[in-house]
């Protein structure tokens, strides 16, 4: 437990908050009249603490990336062993360093298929641009440049840079600021038959209606996650992805997997796509590769499109000043190190089925509580007014933050997803590390949360 800061600094702390931190995806005005909701101030496992001395469960992940949980010794000591030798150095004209080269080759041995190459970046945001960005370029060196167009889905979130942004499909992440770019669809998700052609009909809107729409010579690639994350935690249906990596072969199509959150042990899989068996043409990953304790991302690239990038004569005309950053490769080959010794994917389907029981629970004792639904440790469920008739609560209870808050004030940590457009979906998506106890400790919370809840509606 962290010692209890003395009452003004922690006082001063918020007013400096208030004045000087601009914070993401916040209600700048709430911000600014009441303050930081929380001010974290170490951690332990799935647990948090804040300033004032308050332990809370991380029944999120923070954002679907503490992997491994939080206080994770061996990480920071990796970090610091990294940076006492060389903390930062450029991977521009052919620099490179020893954490950057060991981290492609282990990552290249991790992926399906032939995905055998990486190009590094930041984060998640920065890998769907440059996926992008790949892609179109890759189809100007095979002599096709007018292989321009993305397709991506409805209830999409892909991130926030300009790019990745307009391929999002959340309304307030889409529309934020005006920023969209051309040339970017959204198609209707995880319609198999129609992806298929079996029950394909024209105007339906789905990836296969896009492409005969707009002509498969246009269009450059596909992206998907294999799990959508902050559109809901939808699972596709059986045959989903299966049927898109047939579709993108059949016109031509590359197809980008966003494992930005389903990536290194998340759904139970190294990486989400090995649930059905798919190897994506490229697959952008950070977020759990380094369980948020430093900031990596990166795009894994199939040979046959590394074989034809590295023809390219002239400076490739894209990289970020931490691609390849040794000290957060570092911290990325111990994370994985630590997946692969402690057996941790083995133990993340172990907690999906003790998680899928402990929603049957509040589903059996709360009738509000339906359509659950989990994949490894991404998972979620929904709140409607009557699950029988799908009835949902009317806009004006706010029954997913609603009801998040009544676990935050017992201190477990939520996510309501969509609110702003009138969904009641929660998030839950604990660290790998989380164990039996702890898992019942946080269905026990929800179950409190649940009654109070209803109590006051």
């Amino acid at each position: 437990m962290a010692e209890r800061l003395a009452q003004t600094t922690v006082e001063q702390l918020a007013e400096w908050d208030k004045q000087y931190f601009l914070h993401p995806t916040t209600s700048p005005k709430a911000h600014v009249e009441q303050g930081p909701k929380l001010i974290f101030s170490d951690g332990d496992g799935i647990y948090v603490n804040d300033v004032n001395g308050n332990e809370y469960i991380d029944g999120i992940s923070m954002l679907w990336n503490v992997n491994l949980g939080h206080g994770q010794q061996e990480l920071a000591e990796a970090a610091k062993e990294q940076m006492a030798k060389l903390a930062f150095s450029s991977s521009f004209v052919s620099y490179s360093n020893e954490p950057a080269i060991r981290l492609a080759e282990k990552l290249a041995s991790l992926a399906p298929g032939d995905l055998n190459a990486v190009f590094y970046t930041s984060g998640g945001s920065e890998s769907n641009d440059t996926a992008f960005k790949l892609a179109r370029f890759y189809w100007r060196m095979k002599g096709k440049p007018e292989k321009t167009k993305i397709i991506a889905l409805e209830r999409s979130y892909h991130g926030v840079t300009i790019a990745a942004q307009t391929a999002t499909n959340v309304p307030a992440f889409h529309q934020f600021s005006g920023s969209k770019i051309p040339g970017i669809f959204h198609a209707r998700p995880h319609r198999v038959d129609c992806e298929r052609g079996e029950a394909h009909e024209h105007g339906c809107g789905c990836i296969r209606d896009l492409i005969e729409r707009e002509g498969a010579d246009t269009i450059a690639a596909v992206i998907l996650e294999p799990v959508q994350g902050s559109g809901g935690v939808y699972i596709p249906p059986d045959g989903y992805l299966e049927a898109v990596r047939q579709l993108c072969d059949e016109h031509n199509i590359l197809m980008i997997a966003d494992e930005v959150i389903c990536g290194f042990g998340r759904t139970g899989k190294m990486f989400g796509v090995e649930n059905w068996g798919v190897v994506p043409d490229l697959m952008t990953i950070a977020k759990g590769i380094t369980s948020g304790y430093a900031q990596l991302g990166g795009v894994l690239i199939r040979q046959h499109i590394r074989d034809a990038l590295v023809q390219y004569e002239d400076v490739l005309a894209h990289g970020f000043t931490y691609s390849g950053h040794p000290t957060a490769c570092a911290v990325g080959l111990k994370n994985i190190e630590i997946l692969e010794r402690d057996n941790l994917i083995d133990h993340v389907r172990k907690m999906e089925q003790e998680l899928k029981k402990g929603f049957r629970y509040l589903e059996d004792r709360h009738s509000i509580v339906t359509k659950t639904r989990a994949i490894g440790l991404l998972a979620g469920f929904e709140l409607y007014a009557d699950r029988d008739s799908e009835t949902p609560f009317d806009p004006s209870v706010k029954a997913g933050l609603t009801f998040v808050e009544e676990c935050f004030k017992r201190k477990l940590i939520l996510r309501a997803l969509r609110a702003n457009e009138g969904y009641n979906i929660i998030a839950v998506s604990p660290p790998l590390t989380i164990s039996e106890e702890e898992m019942e400790e946080m269905i026990h919370i929800m179950d409190d949360a649940l009654q109070a809840f209803k109590k006051n509606l």
